[in-house]
């Protein structure tokens, strides 16, 4: 099956690298995106969003005229769709449902535009059964085209699963290097898609079910999901008993047989937060262990903003004469893991809403950003470069960038440091006040 000219349905954080990677192999790629600014952006040969390498893929591919984005789909012979999954929260039942809206909406956006012989690949992370659900959509709007889950291998539209496991910030290295799994619905499915991945995967693409493929990645997520909750519950239970947590992993680990994680602020992205509610969600009273390890992990956020709370109280029966608005504390980094600038599901981010809801000055010390999240875009509420952190009382370092890590001596130095990602920890501690956990280095 040849593939001359493909479609990425979804220009983020996954479709962009996808559709830039694609185009560096001098395959003809069109780009489809609501967001008129991602899509003229990236026609100019720029990017809209941060990751290493990427800048360059991208405006090389532009430039020799292989990658076009656009609003509106059009034909070619596969159509990859990135779109995002977020999940539907029901706080009166506790539940968690994924959100299949976007898939729903890609997939009638294609439809006018397919063909007979074309290959539809789901990429968007999904819960076990969504791609079968993509096709009964496609197949609602096109009956004219004949479908697998009607036809089989007589088909005339081929589909496909193929969850990306990429790392943000290395992105564009893994899209080639790392293995894929391929869920196809038939095994023809399976084979078209190989065909397809095999343009750009210097690893091995191993074929399987669509329903395995999608719940592969959804198990590779809850494996790190319940590793990190075991290293969150265990800075809780350490600070309790007065014991430096750092300390207690790294002779833990020495081990042969133990790696434990290291703990944080929680856990964000659009994967690890995100994932395993969908596991959760297909069997409830079966996914125990999973489901306690997503409460451990969401809950971690209001450990850290309970340690910030503590402080500015204390602070408040030190200085009775001053408002809380007199108060300063510098919330460091609010990307969801270091060195990027993504916020999805970012516990420091909601850290930082909570700590702006008590009544204080809070600056907000982001690098990977040019300005604040519209959450964020309050009267007490700046964003400010790191030289300002020595004007706060209090600094809660919640994202480990590598820039904050210059300042760990500095930050030894102050009276009231909430450090929840184990900056400091590397130096020593005998004059940190306050001792919290670190952010995990497992994220999506």
């Amino acid at each position: 099956m040849n593939f001359e000219t493909i479609s990425v349905i979804g220009l983020g954080y996954i479709g962009l690298p996808t559709a830039g990677v694609f185009a560096s192999r001098k395959t003809n790629v069109i780009g489809v995106d609501v967001n008129q600014h991602a899509v003229d952006t990236i026609n100019r040969g720029e990017i809209h969003i941060v990751e290493p390498e990427l800048d360059v893929v991208i405006q090389g591919a532009v430039k020799a005229g292989y990658l076009q984005a656009t609003t509106t789909p059009k034909s070619a012979d596969a159509f990859l769709i990135a779109v995002p999954t977020p999940f539907l929260s029901d706080p009166i039942h506790g539940s968690h449902q994924a959100d299949l809206s976007y898939i729903e909406a890609a997939s009638k956006a294609i439809a006018p535009v397919l063909e007979k012989g074309n290959l539809v690949v789901l990429e968007s992370t999904s819960p076990a059964g969504a791609t079968e659900k993509m096709a009964q959509w496609l197949s609602e709007a096109r009956p004219d085209l004949s479908f697998p889950q009607t036809h089989g291998e007589a088909s005339d539209i081929r589909i496909a699963h193929c969850p990306e496991r990429v790392l943000p910030g290395q992105v564009v290295r893994e899209l080639v290097e790392n293995d894929r799994v391929i869920g196809g619905m038939t095994a023809k499915c399976s084979e078209a898609a190989v065909n397809l991945y095999n343009i750009i995967v210097e690893g091995e693409c191993v074929t399987t079910t669509a329903r395995t493929a999608e719940m592969a990645k959804l198990t590779e997520n809850a494996f790190r999901d319940v590793n990190i909750a075991f290293a969150n519950e265990l800075s809780i239970i350490s600070d309790k008993l007065d014991i430096n947590v750092w300390e207690l992993i790294q002779l833990a680990n020495r081990h042969p047989r133990v790696n434990i994680l290291q703990p944080g602020a929680g856990v964000g992205g659009h994967c690890i937060a995100v994932d395993p509610w969908f596991i959760v969600d297909s069997c409830p009273e079966e996914a125990k262990l999973i489901g306690t390890a997503r409460h451990v992990n969401d809950g971690k956020p209001d450990w850290v903003l309970s340690k910030i709370k503590a402080q500015l109280d204390e602070l408040h029966q030190q200085h009775p004469e001053k408002s809380r608005s007199d108060f300063v504390v510098a919330c460091m980094g609010i990307a969801f893991k270091p060195d990027i600038d993504d916020l999805r599901e970012s516990p420091a981010m909601g850290i930082a809403q909570q700590v702006a809801q008590l009544g204080c000055k809070v600056q907000v010390i982001e690098p990977n950003i040019i300005s604040l999240p519209k959450s964020l875009q309050l009267d007490n509420v700046e964003l400010v470069g790191l030289d300002h952190a020595e004007k706060a009382d209090i600094h809660a370092v919640l994202v480990k960038h590598h820039p904050f890590m210059a300042q760990a001596e500095f930050l030894l130095g102050q009276p009231r440091v909430i450090d929840a990602v184990g900056l400091t920890n590397a130096l020593p501690t005998a004059t940190l006040q306050v001792q919290a956990s670190a952010e995990p280095v497992a994220t999506a």
